[in-house]
């Protein structure tokens, strides 16, 4: 059946994890509320209805025939099995969710770095205490997240530049579009910090080049970056280190 993708239409996003999972697997997805005839009206439908068993409080979620599943790591725990993008060892099952959940937590802190005070307000609103963040971020966070990934590909027991296993897992694509990210929200760090880091830079760099990514990337479905979403260029941000 077709999956069918919930995030909000405009930004990349967290949901941006998942549609790389499901273009690189090639599976027959619709991303919901940029189909024609369907829109955001039916996410916050599912969103807010009173009759259905499983509903999220938030995208993005996935839609598997009846099945609801919510949060990025959480679907593509549920997703990776299922289009071979997980290992077939329980215990690299979980291993893999765990670097997802750290994926999801340094992702928690690039948001925080242009909205410290509230998601409510404005980043204009708050603008002294984003570079404050923003500052602490470039200095202790990013390397502090990028050196322990660097550590993972590096001690990985089956080797071949993955993070998990001898093959191509959601984390990897994960770890393809951090780098993405920091690379446009916090680019004068990143010129600073990717000598330090050869690891994760051959692993995005083999990412972009498998044949599914490389032909979304060109295409329309690749949404760009912008500072509507969670990895925004803000110059007064970008903080050398």
């Amino acid at each position: 059946m077709t999956y069918e993708l919930y995030y909000w239409d405009g930004i990349q996003g967290r949901g941006e994890f998942v549609r790389l999972a499901l273009e690189d697997a090639g599976a027959d997805y619709v991303d919901v509320t940029r189909a024609t005839g369907r829109g955001t009206s039916e996410m916050l439908k599912r969103m807010e209805s009173t009759t259905e068993a499983y509903v999220p409080f938030a995208p993005p979620f996935l839609r598997d025939g009846d099945q609801t599943i919510s949060h990025v790591a959480n679907i593509l725990f549920y997703l990776g099995p299922k289009v071979g993008l997980a290992p077939d060892d329980e215990a690299l099952r979980c291993f893999a969710n765990g670097l997802q959940l750290t994926v999801t937590d340094f992702i928690a802190e690039v948001h925080d770095t242009h909205h410290p005070i509230a998601t409510s307000k404005y980043y204009e609103e708050q603008k002294a205490e984003a570079r404050d963040r923003a500052f602490e971020f470039v200095t202790n966070r990013i390397p502090k997240y990028l050196g322990y990934f660097e550590r993972i590909l590096a001690q990985n027991p089956e080797g071949g530049g993955h993070a998990v296993g001898r093959t191509t897992t959601y984390v990897d694509l994960s770890l393809f579009q951090v780098i993405e990210g920091l690379r446009y929200a916090f680019a004068k760090a990143m010129r600073h910090y990717e000598e330090s880091y050869p690891n994760l830079m051959k692993l995005h760099a083999s990412v972009k080049a498998r044949p599914n990514i490389a032909a979304y990337l060109a295409s329309s479905r690749r949404l760009a970056f912008n500072e509507d979403g969670i990895f925004r260029r803000y110059p007064e941000l970008d903080i050398a280190p």
